[in-house]
């Protein structure tokens, strides 16, 4: 993405004015190193994206059908200075230029997280600028104020790999969690079932791929915690059933018809669950608020197309403008964590140069674990 290039709303958003006071000038770069994308974005408090640069460790994983911390680390310290360089050049700025350098400090790999943040910690020292340790998820969480300018309070769909969340956003650092997943993310079942398709890695990308041609009611699945009140999240059972039903189908599961109709069947589970937990967080939301707030979904699962449209039909349901980010900010990357440093850097934050890097780093640190889950459902 070249030049001071505003991204392309999505055409069912309402539009909500920015809160944020005029900051004229104030330009930041932010490092994304947390899993398997090595990333730098510049960012402006105008809400333009001047660079956007994404390196994805594809190559380096698909051997081993996921992601293997210590190759993910290495690869960092081979990109990002590469990265920084480019995005520099592309926004035809000077790092002198930046008013803060952000950077991701958690969760995630850590240490992939650790070489994000010593660069960036050399970068502030030597510049003199403030260093803003960003949270991940909250970077993903306020996506939507880069790209549409909403104002808070508004609903979150975290979606990912690692975590699947909704949450109240009442500002830039205050997150209320209303429902986690107990167990396994949405984007590790998508995975994990990938990799029992026989799909390989990246596994999210290609069962939807392969979803298109099945038949997304060929196989009866379970809809997890449907009966049960509150807005956890649960897919662990969902995805049992997946292989159980493989292993039912013996030869015949080795079909590309058959493992089609698999796909497109799971996929639809999975977005009947989010859209399930979804609305009962909306019922909470309206009780406090009213109707018409922003839905919001963000992480690298809100990239899928039936998991969006399921989302954007709910929302019309109750009359709530729908956002989910273009699908090149739905992954990891560099602009979402400059953002995010520009709203620390608008309530006056700033982070010192011995900061710790947090593998676990909750939105909401005054949530209690969820009764029978394990430690990612618990800090999730």
């Amino acid at each position: 993405m070249s030049g001071a290039q505003k991204l392309p709303s999505q055409p069912i958003v309402d539009h909500h004015p920015l809160t944020l006071p005029s900051i004229i000038g104030r330009v930041v770069l932010g490092i994304e190193t947390s899993c398997d994308e090595t990333a730098v974005g510049v960012v402006d408090d105008a809400r333009s994206i001047l660079a956007h640069e994404v390196y994805s460790q594809l190559d380096e994983h698909a051997l081993y059908e996921g992601v293997v911390p210590e190759i993910a680390a290495r690869a960092h310290v081979e990109r990002l200075d590469i990265l920084v360089e480019k995005a520099l050049r592309t926004a035809g700025l000077r790092l002198g230029d930046m008013a803060a350098i952000a950077v991701t400090g958690g969760p995630g790999l850590i240490g992939g997280l650790v070489v994000g943040t010593a660069s960036a910690k050399a970068l502030a020292a030597v510049l003199g600028k403030p260093l803003l340790v960003v949270n991940h998820l909250a970077a993903h969480a306020l996506t939507a104020r880069l790209t549409d300018g909403i104002a808070f309070p508004y609903l979150l769909l975290l979606v990912s790999g690692g975590h699947s969340q909704l949450l109240a956003v009442h500002g830039a650092d205050r997150f209320e969690r209303l429902g986690t997943t107990i167990d396994d993310a949405a984007g590790e079942a998508f995975d994990k079932v990938a990799k029992m398709l026989g799909l390989g890695y990246p596994g999210g990308p290609r069962l939807e791929a392969l979803a298109r041609f099945g038949d997304p009611t060929r196989f009866d699945l379970p809809r997890p915690l449907s009966r049960h009140a509150g807005c956890d999240l649960s897919f662990s059972g969902l995805k049992t059933a997946v292989r159980t039903t493989i292993l039912s189908l013996g030869e015949e599961g080795a079909h590309e018809a058959t493992r089609a109709d698999l796909a497109a069947s799971f996929q639809t589970a999975v977005a009947d669950s989010l859209s399930a937990r979804t609305r009962r967080a909306i019922a909470l939301m309206e009780a406090r608020y009213g109707g018409g707030l922003p839905l919001v979904v963000a992480g690298g699962v809100a990239a899928n197309g039936v998991v969006r449209q399921a989302l954007a039909g709910l929302a019309a349901e109750h009359a709530m403008p729908f956002i989910a980010p273009p699908i090149t900010l739905c992954g990891d990357n560099g602009a979402m964590v400059a953002w995010a440093g520009i709203e620390r850097l608008e309530l006056g934050a700033g982070d010192p140069l011995d900061s710790l890097t947090r593998a676990r780093w909750p939105l909401d640190m005054s949530a209690s674990p969820r009764i029978g889950s394990g430690q990612k459902g618990a800090k999730a």
